[in-house]
């Protein structure tokens, strides 16, 4: 159950910061390395409550 938890938080979480990155009044650019950085430290993230790492 706390694994459950851990990945419907990070999932939250993820989808909230992505969703103020776009409203972030800076260049597509940006945005975009921006929203690589988070997917990637969310998959991170998300692998490491499985037990991956």
């Amino acid at each position: 159950m706390s694994a459950t938890i851990s990945i419907l938080v990070t999932i939250l979480f993820v989808g909230v910061v992505l969703y103020l990155v776009q409203k972030l009044p800076i260049g597509p650019t940006m945005k975009q390395r921006a929203q690589f950085v988070i997917l990637i430290a969310g998959m991170v993230s998300l692998l490491g409550s499985l037990g991956v790492f």
